[in-house]
């Protein structure tokens, strides 16, 4: 039977060396052999916010409430999530928003997930609601729009640069004499105009540029909300990770076998935004974020609901909020259409 390894294989033969982002595609995406196409790991191999504490996803259905208000309470609207993983984060954001008058009602429901096993999950998930399912965030309906994306950025494949004396070379991926998978350095790719260069590496994901542009094209108003983690400023290094089973493991040991995963420039993410005429606000720490929105609040309504729960639910809500865990690493973002007023927890 063909691996994934072996087309890798193939295609360096035939082609030469594949970019770090060529190979973080097809890894992640190939429709036979890709991680999310035939193995998406969710709670085995990596573990997202909503699957920690279900406090995440609720403060996140109260954000998009508050932002639908802020838009006006229009009668329809799309509510997108990018990259829903199981449905978890959705579902309890249904929840807690059904008090919300008029919310779910006027909610078009519409989750842009390209694996089939994901599409699957989230059906089964969210069977009570009505949902859609797209490919990509350009096939979204026209209309008024709040789009949540948790963990959904880090996914995007990223070019890799490293400086090799006074030049810059991107490193790629070709083979060994033994025939194994190595990293190596191009002799004649060099880093895009705009990248910000500084310390020894740099990491480019060209789908930043392209998921403001698919916003910028979108019909007003809108809010687009991404969490991930990465720096607040400054592009990230090598931060190029691989994960199964729980544990790191080295990217090239088992292709389509594991998460990949690159940290987020979030400042070439605002630049972008900024540039195409979107209002930016943050990034923020995602514990202050939370807090604003009022996590311990409801940490406090569902100890006092479920008792004998408390101590998984305070350390639930710990790892979304303390410093040394998922507080200070992750970051907020809203990208909006112009002319639409702060959006709340920012």
């Amino acid at each position: 039977m063909t691996t994934l390894a072996d087309r890798l294989k193939a295609l360096i033969v035939a082609d030469g060396p594949l970019p770090v982002s060529t190979f973080m595609q097809l890894c992640l995406h190939d429709p036979q052999h890709g991680y999310y196409a035939t193995r998406p790991g969710l709670g085995e191999d990596f573990r997202t916010a909503p699957e920690t504490s279900q406090v995440f996803g609720e403060l996140l259905g109260i954000w998009a409430a508050l932002e639908w208000r802020a838009m006006g309470a229009p009668s329809r609207f799309n509510l997108v999530e990018l990259g829903p993983g199981r449905g978890t984060l959705m579902a309890d954001a249904l929840r807690a928003t059904r008090p919300v008058q008029g919310f779910q009602e006027a909610a078009n429901i519409v989750l842009v997930e390209a694996s089939p096993a994901l599409r699957e999950a989230q059906t089964d998930r969210l069977s009570p609601h009505g949902v859609a399912h797209v490919d990509a965030l350009n096939d979204v309906p026209d209309g008024p729009s709040i789009i949540l994306a948790n963990e959904f950025l880090d996914c995007l494949p990223a070019r890799q640069f490293v400086r090799d004396g006074e030049a810059w070379r991107e490193r790629v991926i070709g083979l060994s004499e033994t025939g194994d998978l190595v990293f190596g350095l191009a002799a004649d790719r060099s880093p895009p105009g705009e990248a910000q260069l500084s310390g020894d590496a740099v990491e480019v994901q060209p789908g930043l540029a392209l998921i403001v542009d698919a916003l910028a094209e979108r019909e007003a108003p809108f809010r687009a909300l991404f969490i991930d983690y990465g720096p607040a400023d400054g592009a990230p290094g090598d931060t190029l990770r691989a994960f199964k089973a729980g544990a790191q493991v080295d990217p090239l040991a088992a292709p389509g076998e594991c998460d990949l995963t690159v940290d987020v420039d979030f400042s070439r993410l605002a630049r972008h935004a900024r540039a195409a005429g979107l209002g930016v606000a943050g990034p923020m720490p995602q514990g202050p974020f939370l807090g604003t929105l009022g996590i311990e609040a409801r940490m406090r309504q569902l100890i006092q609901q479920n008792p004998d729960a408390a101590s998984e639910i305070h350390r639930g809500v710990a790892d979304l909020v303390e410093p040394d865990k998922m507080g200070l690493r992750f970051k907020a973002i809203c990208l909006s259409s112009p002319d639409l007023p702060p959006p709340a927890g920012f």
